[in-house]
């Protein structure tokens, strides 16, 4: 599969590339993963170690993208697409993450729109598939501004500081026809 680096221009005209990730990039990952607030929105546990974000960054899913959002050598995000199999094999379940301290800056949506670009363009992935925590308006109103649109409540889907949270299910499915 031929990647391609895309550049997307952030609000404050900083050059934002978007790229495949790569086993080299797991400490940047990893330190990005543990912080309080990326940890909060994801279903992942505190003190993730290097080396399992390596292991996992050295064997990408069948089918899948995994992209990377980097500006000056630093990691900013990370997103990726997880193909489904068989009779599913038209889905993709999509996982995002951007560092705390880049939030709402357009480096969600430049992957976004990197990973429904592969989807729609390259993939023949018909629908996306996602659950995002229903405290998460920023989140969710990124997701339905790309197209996303909301399916059900999972209740206490995850336990999350100290309780139980519940999540929105969501999904975009592509146009079939033109």
């Amino acid at each position: 599969m031929k990647q391609t680096q895309n550049t997307a221009v952030l609000p404050s005209n900083s050059e934002l590339l978007i790229r495949a990730s790569r086993p080299g990039d797991y400490e940047q990952m990893a330190a990005m993963l543990n912080q309080p607030g990326v940890r909060r929105g994801t279903l992942r546990l505190p003190h993730t170690r290097p080396e399992e974000v390596r292991s996992w960054l050295e064997r990408p899913s069948d089918g899948g993208v995994q992209l990377v959002a980097e500006r000056h050598g630093v990691i900013l995000g990370a997103a990726g697409l997880h193909r489904q199999a068989g009779r599913r094999h038209h889905v993709a379940v999509l996982g995002m993450s951007v560092h705390d301290g880049y939030q709402r800056q357009g480096i969600g949506k430049a992957l976004l729109l990197e990973l429904i670009d592969a989807a729609d363009n390259w993939l023949n992935i018909a629908r996306i598939e996602l659950t995002v925590f229903t405290d998460n308006a920023g989140a969710i109103a990124l997701y339905e501004a790309m197209g996303f649109e909301a399916e059900g409540v999972h209740k206490a889907y995850a336990f999350r500081d100290g309780g139980f949270a519940d999540v929105l299910a969501m999904a975009r499915i592509k146009n079939m026809q033109g």
